[in-house]
């Protein structure tokens, strides 16, 4: 675990820079970062940052910075443009972390010496004036070894990399969501299903630890093609709604296009005039909002039993199959049988 210790920070002054000190290291594959002084708008801005992006990068504000780094077990590295350079240092830093925690002090102007005696490591990453940003993010580049740049962060909102312009796809929380569904015009019949699914799929999604952000807004969203169709192909007219949006995540609008039973399989698809594509739920994510919608007709809990009967009924042998199967499936994956769910 790499640890940022910020020191000096005056909130009337350095919020800015302060704040980009906690992204980079957040960005370049540091854990936390721990100011000396407390400054709740600087923890809420980088925990927003941290909610609309993913990870799970901690602040901790109003800490005493030579305390903490006196108890401090692990390594101590300092940048400073005094100390050693670090293509001197930085392999035998790397090398010493296997299995140590690291903490990385970065300071204003006017550093105390005790923080140079306390350091195991005063590194230099030029010995010209340089902002703590640069230097933060110039050692965690050659720490990292520039493997941080192609880490993955799972939050509500992505970068899409182009070549001009912005592109940036989101997960909507629950009021996007009914906005969504408001504007494509759904009914309260449809708004109050798709919320009784979304109850059910979150409490599922905590106990197999899924994603809840994804989970919540493909349960809330799955419905959304019944606003043109009612037919087995609303799923698919779900996910075209989406996708004319044009800034909906991808994994919300494949959650809404495979969550039809179990799943339907290229040839059963096929014969059902949707083309002849696989849309069976593949992630977590998308077997559990498809499971909770099967399992509520309307905002009416149905037993697995009652529902394995209705598609029996209909002579939907192999897609009630497909529906006890996945019961089996997440109810292993949850610790607990979906039915027992309340």
């Amino acid at each position: 675990m790499i640890t940022v210790l910020r020191i000096n920070h005056r909130p009337y002054r350095d919020k800015r820079i302060t704040t980009h000190v906690a992204l980079t290291a957040r960005a370049l594959g540091a854990d936390a970062i721990v100011v000396d002084t407390d400054d709740e708008e600087l923890r809420d801005a980088v925990n927003s940052v941290t909610h609309n992006f993913g990870g799970n990068f901690s602040i901790e504000t109003g800490k005493n910075p030579i305390k903490f780094l006196k108890s401090f077990s692990g390594i101590k590295v300092h940048l400073t443009m005094y100390g050693i350079p670090v293509e001197e240092c930085v392999q035998e830093i790397r090398e010493k972390s296997l299995n140590r925690d690291v903490v990385v002090v970065v300071g204003a102007s006017k550093v105390p010496f005790e923080f140079y005696e306390q350091s195991d490591y005063n590194v230099s990453i030029s010995n010209q004036p340089i902002s703590e940003v640069s230097a933060l993010a110039i050692f965690l580049d050659r720490y990292f070894q520039g493997r941080e740049l192609n880490r993955e962060f799972e939050g509500r909102m992505r970068v899409v990399p182009t070549a001009r312009g912005k592109t940036v796809k989101i997960i909507p929380d629950k009021r996007e969501c009914l906005n969504i569904l408001h504007k494509a015009g759904a009914d309260e019949r449809i708004i109050s299903h798709c919320d009784s699914v979304e109850g059910l799929a979150v409490k599922m999604a905590e106990l197999a630890h899924a994603d809840l952000d994804l989970v919540r807004a493909g349960a809330l969203l799955h419905d959304i093609g019944r606003t043109r169709t009612n037919g087995i192909d609303h799923a698919v007219e779900g996910a075209k709604i989406l996708k004319e949006l044009g800034n909906i995540d991808e994994r919300v609008i494949l959650i809404v296009e495979r969550h039809t039973g179990a799943g339907i399989p290229a040839d059963e698809a096929e014969k059902l005039g949707l083309g002849l594509r696989d849309f069976v739920p593949v992630t977590l994510e998308e077997k559990i909002v498809a499971h909770a919608d099967n399992l509520y007709s309307g905002t009416t809990r149905t037993p697995l039993a009652e529902v394995i009967a209705r598609y029996r009924k209909k002579g939907l042998d192999k897609a009630a199959d497909r529906i006890v199967n996945l019961h089996r499936d997440l109810s292993a994956i949850c610790g607990v049988d979906i039915d027992s769910i309340l």
